[in-house]
């Protein structure tokens, strides 16, 4: 463990609700259910540990003993998400006063007591600052923390939670797929999702590029299945994402996912090209 946190301090903006669609890909993800340990680490959580308290209450329901453990580089934050925590104790709060958080100071090092390990890292919106050159060592040293069966989801997201993307990344740092989850409701153009790219990728959004030539695909199909808006943005978004995997995209999941505004890939086939 290093002598003090590894990271730079994050802007740190919270928003209530702001990680939902993370949340919900981490309920059900195997990574979590099948767990020895169903620990979960929110890394980087921001001003407030309010995303902590809601990544807890929303996997509870799939395992109860599940546990959140919330770090932070700066003291002053840990200080103000424990006072948050006090108010769930005493029942002041919408959360469960029993519920299984907490919170402590780490960076990309990810502390945890007695030597346990994560069966999963969540680091959303904390490599924005980064260069993508410093992307890979990130990743290996959070995955490093992870129980051999863990992921680490790292990607970006909107103050609002309705447009995010992210990259499931192994115990072992290396990338396994890649995520985008949108609002589909007055959604224009799924490429919006440009804007939110993961570090990894953002700077890639250009011509020869995979990830550039996934994003043109997309809202060209999406724009293809305009006659369906009469029957809803989902029912588009499904004919949009069908008629990918009909021209050769790898895409996983089926529509239970696709519904929610999901798309994922394999990570090759997104990867950079150098």
């Amino acid at each position: 463990m290093a002598s003090s946190p590894l990271g730079r301090p994050t802007r740190g903006t919270t928003g209530t609700n702001r990680l939902r669609r993370i949340d919900r890909w981490i309920a059900a993800s195997a990574a979590f259910r099948r767990a020895a340990d169903p620990l979960v680490v929110d890394l980087g959580y921001g001003a407030s540990g309010v995303t902590a308290f809601e990544l807890a209450a929303r996997l509870r329901p799939v395992r109860p003993d599940a546990e959140v453990r919330g770090l932070e580089l700066d003291p002053e934050r840990v200080a103000t998400a424990e006072a948050q925590l006090a108010e769930v104790r005493a029942g002041r709060t919408p959360f469960p006063a029993d519920l299984r958080v907490s919170f402590g100071r780490g960076g990309f090092e990810v502390p945890l007591p007695g030597g346990r390990t994560a069966s999963v890292i969540r680091a959303m919106n904390v490599l924005r600052q980064y260069d993508e050159s410093d992307v890979p060592d990130a990743w290996r040293t959070m995955a490093s923390r992870l129980a051999p069966s863990g992921v680490l989801v790292e990607g970006t997201c909107d103050e609002i939670g309705r447009i995010a993307s992210w990259v499931d990344v192994d115990a072992t740092g290396a990338p396994l797929r890649f995520t985008i989850s949108l609002r589909l409701s007055e959604l224009e153009h799924p490429g919006i999702v440009a804007e939110r790219l993961p570090k990894a990728l953002i700077h890639r959004n250009v011509p020869g590029e995979r990830v550039h030539a996934l994003l043109v695909d997309l809202d060209r199909e999406w724009d293809r299945a305009a006659a369906l808006s009469t029957f809803g943005a989902t029912q588009r978004f499904l004919a949009t994402v069908a008629a990918l995997r009909a021209q050769g995209w790898p895409v996983e999941g089926g529509r239970a996912r696709w519904r929610l505004g999901e798309l994922t890939v394999p990570w090759a086939a997104v990867a950079p090209a150098d």
